[in-house]
C-alpha cells in the first residue's frame, strides 16, 4: 500500500511532520510513505520516507500513485481538529490521532549526510563564521513567509529591542549569527545569515547556544536533539508546538484587554493584528533579563556531526521547563 501524507503550511510544520512520518512507518513498516509538501528538503535522507514530492511538481501523480493502486490518503489539516483548537494537545499527537496512527511520543527527525555536513561547514567558514574563534550563538527573531506586509508580528516574533539586549549580553563571548531573510529586520553586532534548510540544519548543529521563536529553527533544533531557549506568546502555543527539551519562555500576561472581534479558532492571529495587541508597548511582552539568564543556564554544546539525531542531555521529557 502507498500512504500519501500531504502537509500544508510552512517549513516548520514540515519539520514537525517528520515525527508523524516516524509514527506512520512504525505502524505500517511494509508500506511506502510518500510525502507531498512545499518543503521536500525537510524529508531528504529520512529512512521513514520513501519519496518526498514538491507541490509544484506533481506531474503524473494520479497515474503513478493513485490509479489502480492500493493507497491511503492522509491530507486533513490538524489545525482544524478540536483537540488542537482546545490547546491541550501537541500538534504531532493531534496529527497522528486524526489519522488513526498510534502516537508513542515521536519527535521530529532531520537527517544530514556527511558530505552535506562538510560542504556547508566549509561554506560557513568562507563566510567568516569561525574567524573569531568564539562559539556560535544563533538567534531567530522573525518567522513567516517572504514579503509579508508587516515585517514584525508581535504574536510570533521577538521584539527587536528585546533581541538586541540579548545580543549585547553575549556579544563579547560568542559569534552571534542572526538567522534572517533580506526582507526581515536586522540586529546590530551580528552576522546575518540566510540559508536554505539543509544548510540551516548544519548551522544549528554547529552552534553552542540558540535563542529562537516558535518557527522553523526551534523545530529543527528539536529534530537534532539541540536544547534551545524558545520564546512563546502564550502557554497554549507551547503545548501545541513546543518541545520538552527546550527552555520555553512564555510571554508576560497581557496588560490591557485586546480587541478580539476577528479571532476565530484562537485569540491571536499569527500575523499580529494590531487591534489584538494586549500590551501597552512591546517592552512588556518579554523580560529580556529572564531570557538572558535562561540562555546562560543552557549547557554550552560542542558542534555535532549530523545524521542520527542525538538525545538531549539533562532534560527530563516528562517535566518540561517552562518560564512564565
Amino acid at each position: 500500500m502507498k500512504i500519501i501524507f500531504q502537509i500544508d503550511g510552512g517549513i516548520g510544520k514540515s519539520v514537525a511532520a517528520t515525527a508523524v512520518c516516524k509514527a506512520v512507518k512504525a505502524q505500517y513498516p511494509n508500506d511506502k510513505l510518500i510525502v507531498v509538501s512545499a518543503y521536500p528538503p525537510a524529508f531528504l535522507c529520512n529512512p521513514d520516507v520513501d519519496k518526498a514530492l514538491d507541490f509544484n511538481n506533481l506531474s503524473y501523480f494520479y497515474q503513478d500513485h493513485i490509479q489502480g493502486q492500493d493507497f491511503k490518503i492522509m491530507a486533513h489539516n490538524p489545525y482544524l481538529e478540536t483537540a488542537f483548537i482546545e490547546g491541550k494537545t501537541h500538534l504531532i499527537q493531534v496529527w497522528c490521532e486524526m489519522f488513526g496512527i498510534t502516537y508513542n511520543g515521536e519527535l521530529p527527525k532531520v537527517f544530514v549526510n556527511n558530505r552535506e555536513q562538510t560542504f556547508f561547514t566549509n561554506q560557513f567558514a568562507a563566510q567568516g563564521l569561525f574567524q573569531s574563534g568564539k562559539p556560535l550563538l544563533l538567534i531567530q527573531t522573525n518567522g513567516g513567509g517572504k514579503d509579508q506586509p508587516n515585517k514584525y508580528s508581535w504574536a510570533r516574533d521577538m521584539p527587536m529591542g528585546t533581541a538586541q539586549k540579548i545580543v549585547d549580553a553575549f556579544a563579547n563571548d560568542y559569534t552571534i549569527v542572526h538567522i534572517r531573510r533580506d526582507d526581515q529586520l536586522q540586529l546590530k553586532n551580528v552576522i546575518p545569515m540566510q540559508a536554505d534548510f539543509r544548510a540551516l540544519a548544519v548551522l544549528i548543529g554547529l552552534s553552542a547556544k540558540r535563542v529562537f521563536i516558535d518557527s522553523v529553527c526551534q523545530h529543527t533544533a528539536a529534530a537534532l536533539g539541540m536544547p534551545s531557549v524558545v520564546l512563546m506568546i502564550d502557554d497554549t502555543t507551547r503545548i501545541r508546538f513546543g518541545y520538552d527539551m527546550h527552555t520555553n519562555i512564555i510571554a508576560n500576561p497581557p496588560t490591557i484587554k485586546p480587541e478580539l472581534r476577528h479571532a476565530v479558532y484562537g485569540p491571536y492571529n499569527i500575523s499580529g493584528i494590531p487591534q489584538e495587541f494586549p500590551y501597552n508597548h512591546e517592552g512588556e511582552i518579554y523580560d529580556a533579563e529572564q531570557i538572558i539568564e535562561a540562555v546562560r543556564k543552557e549547557d554550552r554544546q560542542e558542534p555535532i556531526i549530523l545524521g542520527e539525531p542525538k538525545e538531549p542531555k539533562n532534560k527530563k521529557k516528562e517535566k518540561p521547563e517552562v518560564v512564565e
